[in-house]
């Protein structure tokens, strides 16, 4: 992708990174060894850790390079920025060290945490609109109104030699033989200024930019050749959801980056994931983007024995995503597949499928009664790889059971996993039950062996979160007449259990239609 930079541009951005002051609120990050992801992937994998800034964002470098060159008529003005995040934090850091009142424009959807971390650093904070771009829209028409001055996130030369700060750090830091540098892109701003220090010292390094497949404007506008402006960003990497890139940004992108990569949210999260193995450190997505890059980048290209290194460039985590990560993760590192299949509707039909499964590590387990010859199931398995989860598929066809891949549905990870069930017609006598067993590889199996094949199973739940115990919900079809029977069948399982018959959540929303 480099083309021949125009040297003088180059020549003074390399001296505004020289020059910048950012040491004055900002730290040297480490360069830390990776040594599960180097072993795994069989090159040796180095982290820039920006994560580790006050602000646990590399945003204020750039903030404070900005904000320092400000004449003191300037400062006396006071400074605004629109941010729903990292560059909310950095700039108002900066202020604060700097004197200058700062205002921040935040959309009225900030978590509570960020507004509170923003005014933390003596910030006023306006919360405005319910997007960014109306955030950055009244931002703008306060700036003209009280005379402010306004800190862009990262279309500013200074802003850029701010972030290129960390190309110097590397390069000082680096392993011997450095082959590439993986940098997260949003609006260009970090990539920009990294990538124009490395190619000024050590053009044989490449600089390789990481970008969300739903949040790709520099990607497009690159290949475009000009300024492209989405028309819809995904939000899970929020510290890169950019609409439009900057006119300062993208030539500096085109002269100095070798390749960007696109990456989806699934390998986010699995790239969340390996950082937390490594470092015990929990990354925001945006900060793993590098790392979920070079992955993909090493298994396309299948290179070895080379040394990379992926910039972590924050870890402002939201807590409530880390759900959402955890069950993505999985995917994102193809260890997990979703399937939906078919099965006779009969009594003993799941021990059976549990069967024809194999060894296998079943992490999801969803069925409900809706017809008396056959079953649909939504069933989750452990795998080692996406040709491993063809394998399984094919082998299941091929005992009769008819199988379709859901793992790149959207609509199945996010929705029909927590749906499947609801409240079946034709249910006769329906008992429901939660049950609680040891969690180990063949649990559930056992399990199914241990319930056997007496009572037909009307409705089941099963999900391996990692616990020491598997947790199930079950309901049987069980006559009046078995009632006493089935009391004795429970108490002789050996398994904690308890009875949810009379449970307002099965009453509303999972009891047959037809009632008891």
């Amino acid at each position: 992708m480099s083309k021949a930079p125009r040297t003088q541009n180059l020549n003074e951005l390399l001296r505004e990174i020289l020059t910048s002051r950012v040491y004055e609120v900002a730290r040297e990050t480490p360069l830390d060894f990776a040594p599960r992801l180097s072993r795994r992937f069989e090159n040796e994998i180095w982290l820039k850790r920006e994560d580790q800034q006050p602000v646990f964002s590399f945003k204020l470098r750039g903030a404070y390079n900005r904000m320092s060159r400000l004449s003191s008529a300037e400062r006396s003005r006071g400074v605004i920025a629109a941010s729903a995040g990292n560059h909310a934090q950095g700039v108002a850091l900066s202020a604060r060290k700097l004197g200058i009142r700062a205002v921040i424009v935040m959309p009225k959807t900030t978590p509570e945490i960020k507004v509170e971390a923003v005014r933390a650093l003596d910030a006023e904070v306006i919360l405005f609109g319910d997007h960014y771009s109306e955030a950055q829209q009244h931002c703008d028409e306060l700036a003209a109104k009280r005379g402010l001055i306004f800190v862009h996130p990262f279309d500013d030369p200074l802003v850029i030699a701010g972030q290129g700060t960390i190309g110097d750090e590397i390069l000082r830091q680096r392993p011997e033989e450095l082959s590439g540098i993986f940098v997260p892109i949003g609006g260009g701003g970090l990539i920009a200024g990294v990538g124009a220090y490395v190619k000024a010292l050590l053009p044989e390094i490449k600089v390789i930019g990481v970008q969300p497949l739903d949040a790709d404007a520099m990607y497009r506008s690159v290949a475009a050749g000009r300024l492209v402006e989405l028309d819809h960003v995904g939000l899970f990497a929020d510290g890169v959801a950019v609409r439009q890139v900057g006119r300062h940004t993208l030539p500096l992108v085109q002269a100095t980056v070798d390749e960007i990569v696109l990456v989806s949210n699934d390998e986010i999260c699995a790239a969340i994931k390996d950082v937390f193995d490594d470092t015990r450190a929990i990354v925001e997505p945006a900060g793993a983007l590098a790392v979920a890059g070079l992955k993909s980048y090493i298994e396309r290209t299948e290179v070895r024995g080379r040394n990379f290194v992926g910039l972590l460039s924050g870890a402002n985590m939201n807590f409530d995503r880390l759900r959402f990560v955890a069950e993505r993760a999985e995917l994102g590192e193809a260890r997990e597949a979703l399937f939906a299949v078919t099965i006779p509707e009969r009594p003993g039909a799941f021990r059976e499928f549990c069967a024809a499964i194999g060894p296998r590590v079943i992490t999801e387990f969803n069925y409900r009664l809706s017809g008396r010859e056959r079953a649909e199931i939504f069933v989750g398995m452990g795998i080692q790889s996406r040709d491993d989860a063809h394998e399984v598929q094919a082998n299941l066809n091929a005992k009769g059971y008819e199988t379709i891949d859901l793992t790149d549905s959207e609509m199945a990870k996010l929705h029909v996993r927590y749906m499947v069930g609801g409240r079946a017609q034709g249910v006769r006598n329906e008992r429901l039950c939660r049950f609680e067993f040891p969690e180990r590889p063949g649990a559930l199996l056992r399990f199914l062996d241990t319930l056997g094949g007496r009572w037909n199973i009307s409705l089941f739940h099963y999900r391996n979160h990692g616990a020491d115990f598997g947790r199930v919900l079950a309901a049987f079809e069980v006559p009046e007449t078995d009632m006493a029977a089935f009391e004795g069948f429970l108490a002789a399982l050996g398994y904690q259990y308890q009875m949810e018959d009379n449970d307002e959540a099965y009453g509303r929303f999972l009891a047959p239609l037809n009632g008891q």
